[in-house]
């Protein structure tokens, strides 16, 4: 988790992902997809030919919101794909 920075105003988590190549790139996304439709968890998305930019919001909508562990764990979960 320690390349996720978290943000205010609003309340998130950002991550910036590098790769060498387009296909690894198409393919981090890919299995992000997958990953986002098993969780019905959907994190905003900007990317190029060898990035991806990523914003996860706290799963709860209230206005005193926090990151809760579930967010944390998703995140890590996300980590996770560049592992493979």
């Amino acid at each position: 988790m320690h390349k996720w920075n978290e943000r205010s105003r609003p309340l998130r988590l950002e991550r910036r992902f590098e790769f060498p190549t387009y296909e690894l790139t198409r393919d981090f996304l890919d299995r992000l997809g997958e990953l986002s439709e098993k969780r019905k968890r959907f994190p905003d998305i900007s990317f190029g030919k060898t990035y991806v930019n990523l914003t996860l919001q706290p799963e709860s909508e209230e206005k005193d919101a926090t990151l809760s562990e579930d967010d944390m764990k998703f995140a890590s979960e996300i980590d996770g794909l560049t592992k493979n």
